[in-house]
């Protein structure tokens, strides 16, 4: 193997080390992500839940004081 073969297979060694180091980081930020992403999904859920319930749920007149300007 000539000099100039071994600094292109030391180059390409570099490159795929450099690339598989880059995928990993983007593994771990998708897999962040999606972690936070089902987070924000379950408490959306929860939340569309509530505004359900308060929406079902019968006004009484005592729950809130008038207001100020009557």
């Amino acid at each position: 193997m000539t000099q100039d073969d071994q600094s292109r297979l030391d180059a390409l060694e570099a490159r795929i080390a450099h690339q598989d180091a880059t995928i990993e980081d983007l593994n771990r930020i998708v897999t962040e992500q999606w972690s936070a992403i089902d987070l924000l999904t379950r408490q959306v859920a929860a939340l569309r839940e509530r505004v359900r319930e308060m929406a079902e749920r019968p006004a009484e007149a005592g729950d809130e004081p008038p207001p100020p300007h009557y």
